[in-house]
């Protein structure tokens, strides 16, 4: 592999992006063009057009703008953004797009014709360590073997689609049982890298906020199931650490592989016990409701972008036997209180070893999870 040393000019002109936060770079930075890149695999690329995005999300969240010749420091992925765009992972480290504000690097195949082309990037190379083995994003995942498992009660906020209110619900909820006096802890466990939504869920009251950047991954779409079962279950066990409740949102719709995959794992359901459904309109509402329940989950309540509507509101409340929450309702402390009451109430199986924790905490015994030799979760 023919590697080379970038100019230290290069390396004092490089911009940090949101999903590379964690990555850790020497006085001197190794890079190669003779690799296929992989998602996660870290990249040094210069700006060479403006497009859609115009700026970045730095590693502290703050929108920083970019400019032609900028260099950024980037990670290969696949995105899935019917409201944006649809970028496949590239095939060789040629001229590529910034496919994702967070920090993404991929080939965008399609986009929303209500969305300007993409932001051009041309890689000088993808970063190697001083062996020359390519860097990728998994070496900053955050380790599970040491923590241990401890069973907290879960809501997950899924929908219909993009935009349809998912992480505004997941928001309203959390700022909610936070009022109820519990210690919150929520997760974004798909999507692509973004600083805005684990940033909303801190201002909303959550005391510890990970994603999936914080288990190696630039984004979700084309990442295998399994990775993702590994992934969100790692991130839902260091929540649980000192939190009584865990609020975690499953981006994208139901129709979307990776996420109706992640939804139906036999460790995901067991870690989540009640859902709250997001729609765009009371039809949606009422898709995905009967979607769930045809996979076994039991949806607590709806809410979602149709609730701005009082007329679709009403059309849902007609078809639906569960409530349809606003984001204002679920952000009251008496019912989001009622509903992680519900969730729990559910597990017949675990009622008789329930202990009162704080209002609304539950202590449960968390089903068994093994250990991979090398710290990994097995499911």
């Amino acid at each position: 592999m023919r590697v080379f040393q970038l100019p230290a000019e290069q390396i004092a002109r490089l911009k940090r992006t949101y999903i590379t936060r964690a990555v850790t770079l020497a006085d001197s930075v190794t890079v190669t063009l003779d690799h296929r890149p992989r998602i996660g695999d870290l990249a040094i690329a210069r700006v060479t057009s403006i497009g859609h995005h115009g700026w970045i999300d730095a590693p502290d969240g703050r929108r920083t703008t970019i400019q032609p010749d900028d260099l950024l420091l980037v990670a290969y992925g696949a995105r899935y953004a019917p409201d944006q765009y649809e970028a496949e992972l590239s095939d060789d480290l040629g001229a590529a797009d910034l496919a994702a504000k967070g920090g993404m690097i991929g080939k965008v195949r399609s986009r929303h014709a209500g969305v300007a082309a993409p932001t051009g990037l041309d890689p000088i190379g993808v970063l190697c360590d001083e062996t020359g083995r390519v860097r990728n994003l998994a070496e900053t995942a955050i380790p599970v073997a040491a923590v241990p498992a401890v069973r907290v009660p879960t809501i997950a906020v899924v929908g219909t689609a993009m935009n349809a209110g998912k992480t505004t619900t997941a928001a309203a909820l959390i700022h909610g049982l936070h009022r109820a006096g519990l210690r919150v802890a929520a997760a974004k466990l798909t999507g692509t890298g973004a600083a805005n939504d684990p940033w909303l869920f801190r201002d909303s009251g959550a005391h510890r906020v990970l994603d999936f950047t914080d288990s190696g991954l630039p984004g979700t779409y084309r990442v295998p199931v399994e990775d993702l079962v590994l992934g969100a279950a790692g991130l839902h066990r260091h929540l649980s650490a000192g939190s009584d409740v865990i609020v975690v949102e499953i981006a994208d719709g139901l129709l979307h592989g990776e996420t109706a995959g992640l939804i139906r794992h036999p460790v995901i359901r067991d870690l989540i016990d009640g859902y709250v459904f997001a729609a765009g309109d009371a039809a949606g509402a009422l898709f995905g409701v009967n979607r769930l329940r045809q996979w076994g989950m039991d949806v607590l309540a709806t809410s979602g972008v149709f609730t701005q509507s009082p007329l679709a509101t009403r059309e849902a409340a007609v078809e639906l036997d569960i409530p349809v929450y606003t984001p204002t309702d679920l952000a009251s402390a008496s019912l989001a209180g009622s509903l992680l009451q519900r969730c729990s109430s559910t597990d017949a199986a675990v009622a008789a070893t329930r202990k009162p924790a704080r209002p609304f905490g539950i202590d449960r015994i968390h089903g068994e999870r093994r250990l991979h030799p090398h710290g990994e979760l097995t499911v």
